[in-house]
């Protein structure tokens, strides 16, 4: 055999002198061989380093493969490495494997990656849609059995389960906890694209918080950014206004970063803030980082089991199962407004 290439089926073959065939059927289980035949092909297949070509295999009988497909934005993101991190815990048990792609948020990234999972006829599919995509290619497939779930944002064009925090009462949550210490002047720094499925519903969140309080909703005080350098630059912005506010709600939490790196830079230790979603070492910074927490972990898992559900036979209407999210005080919302000084 050359070196340097993979060894293949009729390499085996050849090195236990018996058709490819025989090889194939002590592979897959599927015909007679001698146990002697069959000894003989796996010490071969262990000395030559032979990994058989499963999803050639299930096209050719045409059987699912054993594998997870899950598209999610950016691979990047803590958040979204804690959802997949769970879902395998979950799918582990039942021999099965998880393979991940990163859309970057673009729809074609995105149709691409769940083209190329269903060529190779996975078991389930998982998708964080991006915006502007249509899903209603996956009807067929869906029909036919093949277990579809969106995570963290619902998709389009397509009726199937859907996870997904509770976006809007988290964010209420948070804002109406600055507006608890005294803050009448916050800021929202939300994702990119703002028509964002989970930065429409924090957003709303923000604004249903503020009008229960009788504040008015101020468009100067709402920005965006998609990284932590725009995040920064928003947060500059803000903090330079004739009338800036005294308080910062982070839309999530590379928004999060954003915002501690420019207080940090401007040493500014008079500004409130909470984050969307928990940040590591939020514990360890000074003061420590408020934040409305997702739960990742029940995301990953609500997805899998319903999936796996699926796969079992479960036929009952498409459901969108809700994760609680929950605020956990540490310090950098509880800083009390600046009290204003009358002429």
């Amino acid at each position: 055999m050359a070196a340097n290439r993979r060894p293949t089926l009729a390499d085996v073959a050849r090195e236990v002198g018996v058709s490819a065939k025989t090889v194939s059927r002590v592979l897959n289980e599927d015909g007679p061989a001698s146990a002697r035949t069959r000894e003989k092909v796996l010490a071969a297949v262990a000395k030559l380093g032979f990994q058989p070509n499963l999803m050639a295999r299930n096209i050719r009988v045409g059987g699912p493969d054993t594998t997870i497909g899950l598209v999610i934005p950016d691979l990047g993101n803590p958040f979204f490495g804690a959802v997949a991190r769970s879902i395998e815990d979950t799918v582990r048990d039942r021999g099965l494997t998880l393979l991940m792609g990163s859309s970057a948020d673009d729809p074609d990234r995105e149709r691409a990656l769940t083209d190329k999972f269903l060529a190779r006829r996975v078991s389930i599919l998982m998708v964080v849609p991006s915006l502007g995509a249509d899903h209603s290619h996956l009807k067929s497939h869906r029909t036919a059995g093949l277990p579809v779930v969106f995570v963290d944002r619902p998709g389009a064009g397509l009726a199937t389960d859907s996870v997904v925090s509770t976006n809007r009462a988290g964010a209420h949550e948070g804002v109406a906890h600055l507006i608890a210490h005294g803050h009448r002047r916050i800021g929202f720094i939300g994702d990119l694209p703002t028509k964002l499925y989970t930065r429409r519903e924090r957003l709303a969140g923000y604004r249903a918080a503020l009008q229960e309080a009788g504040l008015p909703y101020d468009r100067s005080l709402v920005t965006n950014a998609h990284d932590q350098h725009g995040a920064s630059a928003a947060t500059s912005q803000l903090l330079g206004l004739a009338d800036p506010p005294t308080a910062l709600f982070a839309g999530n939490n590379i928004v999060a970063l954003g915002i501690i790196a420019e207080l940090a830079r401007s040493k500014r230790k008079d500004v409130a803030v909470v984050a969307f979603d928990d940040v590591e070492l939020a514990e360890a910074l000074e003061p420590a980082l408020t934040v409305v927490a997702q739960d990742p972990e029940e995301i990953g898992r609500s997805a899998a089991t319903t999936a796996l559900a699926r796969l079992d036979g479960d036929r009952s209407r498409a459901r969108t199962i809700t994760v609680p999210t929950r605020l956990i005080v540490r310090g950098s919302a509880e800083r009390p407004a600046p009290v204003l000084q009358e002429a």
